[in-house]
């Protein structure tokens, strides 16, 4: 047999391969160290394995502790099982099911086609536009359902400017790149050519025809290339602002969610992370990374020089006209807000609100009025959510009750179970279960401490460049995994060695959550990369060169958030009292972090 035949054949079951080797060849560790922080680490590098390589479904290597951890004698039974519903799930929970009622409305639309109007028609602007709504949407929604929803109308607006992109291509009369064909070859989703959105989105009288009498073939093709780099520039902004929209809320991306959890197990006396207080940190981070990656992608795409300056281009006047009759042609079809979008806008900024408010940290937040350590974000969130399940979606009428000839049908809640149900992403609360249940097993086997006591090296390198190292390495090496499985696998690493260097823990554990999130330079890195990149307009080469940047830019912003507001916010510049150990003195230790230059905090 041919080599050639046998890799087929091997790459076809290559993840039954990974299923039944990796156990075999991580079998002497169970052997050649401590008998629980062996067997421990064992399952540990087995679900990483199987998480890296998507040998088995994410959710189903998730739920392996279940089994593993009581049969190696690591964990009982229900011990491990609890840690699938912590408060943290329920918290979870209660965003999505508020997301589901905010989609089922349309009240994501206004306000994403509301930006819109405010925003322009400039490509720059427009970027900025699409960048400000995908990331104020990705907050609340999910990173991939702010993406599904964004680029179609990102596309429509698209075509009335520059026309069809078949025929912008034909102007640019470049010769086609062979990745560029194969990629257009086997895309399976072109969103430019959606005909639902594009009869949402279209009005009569747009063509994209370009008035081209006077002027020469070199000029025509140049503002072609122009414009189809803004065309990519609209369909990367989008996906890289929702993923870096969904770090300023808690509920906003997974890895959040499991920092939250582990942090709780590892330190229950801490309690400086919560919603309101999390938000305060996080939201500032997002608007200046958010502030750069426009600057860096409208200057790459979307005509802005050096100066600021969005270029002017000739006989753009009427394209531009015609995008913003697309605009305000879709949003007048939405009609005024009606009772149920007015409910879901209240109840989803009491959701807000609430959270905010109820232990800010600065201020005395409205817990006070209960036991104290009886409330938690998700009784909030849960308390929230379940009104949406009884409160009418029309607007209720005394006189219906003395009306004989009203209709009697029932009336319909603002969000149905079955919507709900079918909503919610079941496998990532698998998932988010079985990052507690690895972490809880770190904890009780033995296993973090002996990994951070072999971790007392890089004790010698600052703190101010280890949260930078730290940031950069999650970074790149959440390019090729999933962010959520790459959080679980190294955040009770990261703890450990803050303990062993006796550093505030939050102050590597933090940039690690947020930097899992800073996936821009491959498709695979994140579904809304993976979306973006299905509609075949992108090349690979486009990401790195754009998402490189990205990345630079995102270690730089979350270094400087956190040695200024950050140490002023949770006073990360001590060791704190509730990350020592029990055996442990609680003598608490000064940790000198560098001070930042008064210049960069000018950025």
């Amino acid at each position: 047999m041919e080599i050639s035949v046998l890799s087929k054949k091997l790459w076809c079951v290559r993840k039954q391969l990974i299923l039944l080797l990796t156990p075999l060849v991580f079998l002497p560790l169970i052997f050649s160290l401590p008998e629980k922080e062996g067997k421990c680490l064992y399952v540990v590098l087995l679900m990483a394995m199987f998480w890296c390589t998507e040998a088995l479904p994410l959710a189903v290597t998730a739920m392996l502790p279940v089994c593993l951890f009581p049969t190696m004698g690591i964990l009982p039974s229900k011990t491990v099982c609890t840690q699938y519903f912590l408060d943290t799930n329920f918290l979870f929970l209660s965003g999505l099911i508020m997301a589901s009622a905010i989609e089922e409305w349309g009240l994501h639309r206004r306000i994403a086609l509301k930006v819109l109007k405010i925003v322009g028609v400039k490509p720059a602007w427009l970027i900025l536009g699409m960048m400000i709504t995908s990331s104020f949407l990705s907050m609340w929604l999910s990173n991939t359902a702010t993406t599904a929803m964004m680029l179609p109308i990102a596309n429509a607006i698209l075509e009335s400017l520059f026309g069809d992109l078949e025929t912008l291509k034909q102007k640019c009369n470049t010769i086609e790149d062979p990745e560029n064909e194969i990629i257009n070859g086997q895309s399976t989703l072109k969103l430019h050519s959606l005909p639902s959105e594009k009869q949402i989105l279209s009005i009569d009288g747009i063509d994209g025809e370009e008035q081209s009498e006077g002027r020469t073939a070199v000029e025509i093709r140049s503002e072609a290339e122009h414009q189809m780099k803004v065309w990519k520039g609209f369909l990367i902004c989008i996906p890289y602002a929702a993923s870096i929209g969904g770090t300023a809320t808690l509920t906003g991306t997974a890895p959040n969610l499991i920092f939250i959890g582990q942090l709780k197990s590892y330190f229950p006396d801490c309690d400086l992370i919560n919603f309101g207080s999390w938000f305060g940190f996080a939201f500032p981070l997002m608007v200046l990374f958010l502030f750069l990656g426009w600057l860096w992608i409208a200057f790459l795409y979307g005509g802005l020089t050096t100066r600021l300056c969005v270029r002017k281009q000739d006989q753009e006047g009427h394209a531009e006209a015609r995008a913003t009759a697309v605009i305000d042609e879709d949003y007048r079809k939405l009609g005024p807000i009606n009772f149920a979008e007015g409910s879901i806008a209240f109840f989803f900024i009491l959701f807000a609100v609430l959270l905010f408010t109820r232990d800010p940290k600065f201020v005395t937040g409205w817990s006070v009025f209960f036991n104290k350590g009886y409330l938690s974000d998700a009784v909030t969130g849960v308390i929230i959510v379940s009104i949406l399940f009884f409160f009418p979606s029309q607007k209720p009428s005394l006189s219906w009750w003395f009306n004989p000839q009203a209709s009697n049908t029932p009336y319909v809640p603002l969000l149905s179970w079955k919507k709900a149900q079918d909503s919610v992403p079941w496998n990532i609360i698998l998932l988010l279960g079985g990052g507690f249940a690895m972490a809880k097993g770190c904890e009780e086997s033995g296993l973090a401490s002996w990994i951070g006591g072999h971790l007392q090296p890089l004790a010698q390198v600052p703190p101010a460049a280890a949260v930078m190292l730290i940031t950069a390495f999650l970074a790149c090496f959440t390019e090729f995994a999933s962010n959520t499985a790459t959080i679980i696998i190294f955040l009770p690493v990261i703890a450990e060695l803050a303990i062993h260097v006796s550093v505030n823990p939050l102050y590597f554990m933090m940039p690690a959550t947020v930097g899992c999130s800073y996936a821009f330079m491959l498709p695979v890195s994140t579904p809304p990369n993976s979306i973006a990149f299905a509609s075949g307009h992108l090349m690979v080469k486009d990401m790195v060169k754009t998402g490189f940047v990205m990345n630079i830019l995102g270690v730089l912003s979350i270094s400087l958030a956190m040695n200024t507001w950050g140490v002023a916010m949770f006073n990360l510049n001590t060791y704190p009292e509730w990350a020592h150990p029990t055996n442990v003195s609680s003598a608490v230790t000064d940790m000198d972090i560098p001070s930042v230059p008064a210049l960069n905090a000018t950025l």
